[in-house]
């Protein structure tokens, strides 16, 4: 089975200037079970990037990171695809932290068991670190049930993370139900709240996440349509997403993209 490695490693990386040196033969050897040479490029960028482990390369792929992103942005087509593989996943915008779903199939918890959020948050911080990395590049953990006082009245951020990369504050709000169009203005109004009084000269506007159950694509375009602030809604899954599922969506979408561009 090594020799099968290198043999479709030469195939691979005829040019010597193309391996990183930052990646070991078993990094090589996860990457080259991918046959779709954009999608291997794309894990391969963010293994350099993130510095991923073995055991983390192979989670990403297992829970299919790189059709989660082509969805999330709600647009697939042939540039985001070759984006993705030629330079990872580029953190300039407050979009480009966002997947959808998430994956927390590492809090061990069965599929459509009842939650409190409590509970999930708590859970959550249990496995930070596993946590982090589900969340991407560049975050770091400020805090849970971090507290806002508004005339004499405390209202409580669920958990704050701070985005090196992207230079500002990201505010998760949980919730074990599907969207509401009250959790958009509760986040709204923490997000006000930061911007002005936490927010430092050097820190861009905070970045709002509500993370969900489920969400409808109508609801959440009227209850988060008009913000000035960035907020975002996505679901959270206990399990991985089927892959199978998620590569045929992609697939849906690009050649509707390519049909489109013929007419």
């Amino acid at each position: 089975s090594n020799l099968q490695f290198m043999r479709r490693f030469y195939q691979s990386y005829q040019i010597q200037q193309t391996v990183s040196v930052k990646l070991s033969w078993s990094h090589y050897c996860e990457l080259l079970t991918i046959s779709d040479p954009d999608k291997r490029s794309f894990y391969e960028k963010e293994t350099i990037n993130s510095g991923w482990s073995i055991r983390e390369l192979k989670r990403q792929i297992s829970t299919s990171l790189y059709e989660r992103l082509l969805l999330s942005e709600g647009k697939t087509n042939k540039e985001t695809v070759l984006a993705l593989a030629e330079k990872g996943i580029e953190m300039s915008t407050p979009l480009d932290i966002i997947k959808d779903p998430y994956v927390f199939e590492f809090l061990g918890v069965p599929e459509n068991k009842p939650m409190l959020e409590s509970d999930l948050e708590k859970t959550l911080v249990a496995q930070i670190e596993k946590f982090l990395l589900e969340l991407g590049r560049g975050f770091m953990f400020v805090g849970t049930q971090q507290r806002i006082t508004l005339n004499n009245t405390h209202y409580y951020v669920d958990m704050v993370f701070y985005n090196k990369i992207l230079r500002a504050y990201v505010l998760i709000e949980l919730k074990t139900t599907k969207l509401t169009p009250e959790a958009a203005g509760q986040l709204n109004m923490y997000l006000n709240y930061y911007a002005a009084e936490v927010n430092d000269e050097h820190d861009n506007p905070p970045i709002g996440i509500i993370l969900c159950t489920d969400k409808d694509s109508i609801a959440a375009e009227y209850a988060l349509g008009g913000l000035s602030n960035n907020i975002f809604a996505s679901r959270y899954v206990s399990y991985i997403p089927n892959k199978e599922q998620l590569i045929a969506q992609v697939e849906a979408v690009l050649n509707e993209w390519h049909n489109s561009e013929k007419e």
